[in-house]
């Protein structure tokens, strides 16, 4: 659930054709092999602390004995004594695509030490990172110049239908056989397929963003096997794909609203307007200057795209403003080009978590085969929410041409899960606050916690004690606040606090800074 491109990750990346077709054949006598844990190689997972190994599994669990990916997971071990651990907890970053090993971190994060019981297992799914085979298609498709995204002329329209047709051919030439076993199902046999290598009858989850769709079909699938779950940035079940991103669309476009009334806010500093409309006005003057005149590589697309990260955190949201107000007063491009630069990588591999979004969700669910739906209903969403929609379109515009075939959607149910904690901010753009209040309805004995009017998107574990602290009593005890009888939220909160410009000290911007680490991985770079 994230348009934020997906950046090289600190291992290369190899095209997936050749992996596959190399794999070595293996018998499945009893499931996966115990996992040989070894050192961790990345200077993340080592100053955690973490090991690191990999669980061979099927590319078609329909053929359990024949060709064998690797998945490469890593796991820090719970420092309490034996008589009061609670187990293996896996955690999934979202994306789909974002590489989930450097998660295996987050433990430490927990407050009361909560998480010092667990066995933290970070992993990258199938096609991530370190797995093997790595999916990457064109490391480039990221770069500059590229078209406006709102389709006002014809050239343009053809212009993106060439793109990102390329694309799809691209990852139909390199994913080969692996593209027909890319769908949520597959990973959630993969996170079976890890419970058994660590040799436990049970897991405890937690997912961020499109981790949360792949907790609930886990859980739907074994709700035996669930020990507890907390899932941050819930993905509404009973819309995916096509229409969940045009619900994204218009949240998008709310919660820009929400970030142009706080650079209002402090206009003695970015002088970009004293008003929320006057800021609005100023952006999208920009962005049709831009496209007359580009601010060096920067067009309007590259500025759509810088502004998405402050639709989806508050982290950032300083930087950003000080890039635009730098280029409205000055005319220097160069911090906007950092922030493109930063999160649209242009390096071989680098498109490895953006071409395992589609193959994920070009695959789930049936998309469109017409493009007058497509245009239709973009164009109806785009004459009230114009800040992310044909944006978002033509990232998703692929799964047109994708050559694998799509399925049809687990059917969500967890009447027969245990308890399980569910975490949305109000005004989350990337995950609607609706798909919350969804995956509450199908969980029966789940509890909705609610970051009330907060426009951050999978946010926890960032010092909101609040909402930290219940996760903390949660995978401690089990014990989650009461459910109340009404269709809403069951324990409140105050949001993530919005930053205040040059006001934060050495020490708390270090503690951010290391926490945002692991925020990265939410966001696949």
């Amino acid at each position: 659930m994230r348009r934020l491109w997906a950046a090289a990750t600190a291992v290369a990346l190899c095209t997936v054709g050749a992996a596959v077709s190399g794999a070595q054949a293996e018998t499945v006598r009893g499931g996966p092999a115990p996992i040989a844990w070894g050192a961790c190689t990345e200077g993340t997972l080592r100053s955690s602390g973490a090991e690191c190994g990999h669980v061979s599994v099927p590319l078609d669990y329909a053929k359990p004995n024949g060709t064998k990916i690797e998945l490469a997971v890593s796991r820090v071990k719970a420092t309490v004594p034996a008589a009061k651990r609670q187990g293996v907890i896996l955690v999934n970053p979202g994306g789909p695509g974002g590489s989930g090993r450097a998660m295996a971190a987050l433990g430490q994060h927990v407050p009361k030490q909560a998480g010092a019981a667990y066995d933290w297992i970070g992993f990258d799914p199938r096609g991530v990172g370190a797995s093997k085979p790595s999916l990457t298609c064109d490391g480039k498709y990221a770069g500059y110049n590229r078209p406006p995204y709102v389709p006002s002329t014809p050239e343009i329209e053809k212009a993106w239908h060439a793109r990102t047709t390329a694309y799809a051919a691209a990852c139909a030439k390199n994913g080969g056989a692996l593209l027909d076993h890319m769908r949520t199902e597959d990973s959630v046999r993969d996170i079976d397929s890890i419970r058994q290598a660590l040799g436990v009858e049970k897991i405890s989850f937690y997912g961020f963003s499109y981790g949360s769709y792949l907790g609930q079909v886990y859980a739907t699938r074994n709700p035996e096997r669930v020990h507890r779950m907390v899932l941050d940035g819930v993905v509404d079940p009973g819309r995916v794909w096509y229409r969940s991103n045009l619900d994204q669309d218009i949240a998008f476009d709310r919660t820009i609203k929400v970030y142009f009334a706080w650079i209002a806010k402090y206009d003695a500093v970015y002088q970009l307007g004293r008003t929320a409309a006057a800021v609005e006005k100023t952006y999208y003057q920009q962005l049709a200057a831009l496209a007359t005149k580009p601010a060096g590589p920067i067009g309007p697309a590259e500025l759509t795209d810088v502004f998405l990260q402050p639709g989806y955190y508050i982290f950032g949201w300083e930087e950003t403003a000080r890039a635009l107000s730098a280029w409205v007063h000055r005319k220097d491009p160069l911090p906007l080009k950092r922030l493109y630069d930063e999160n649209h990588p242009q390096t071989a591999g680098s498109d490895n978590g953006y071409a395992v979004y589609l193959a994920v969700q070009c695959t789930d669910a049936p998309w469109p085969a017409s493009w007058k739906k497509w245009a239709r209903d973009n164009w109806r969403v785009h004459k009230k929410a114009p800040f992310e929609t044909w944006g978002n379109a033509w990232y998703n515009a692929p799964c047109r041409h994708w050559a694998a075939d799509a399925g049809l959607p687990v059917e969500v149910d967890g009447a027969k899960v245990p308890p399980i904690l569910l975490i949305s901010e109000t005004l989350d753009a990337a995950t609607p606050y609706s798909g919350a209040l969804e995956a509450r309805r199908r969980f029966p004995r789940s509890v909705l916690l609610e970051g009330i009017g907060g426009t951050t998107h999978a946010g926890s574990l960032f010092g909101n004690a609040c909402v930290d602290n219940t996760i903390a009593d949660y995978l401690a005890t089990g014990v989650l606040p009461g459910r109340v009888k009404a269709d809403r939220s069951d324990k409140q909160c105050e949001p993530i606090a919005n930053p205040t410009p040059l006001t934060v000290s050495a020490k708390k911007a270090g503690s951010l800074a290391e926490r945002r680490l692991l925020q990265r991985a939410v966001l696949g770079r």
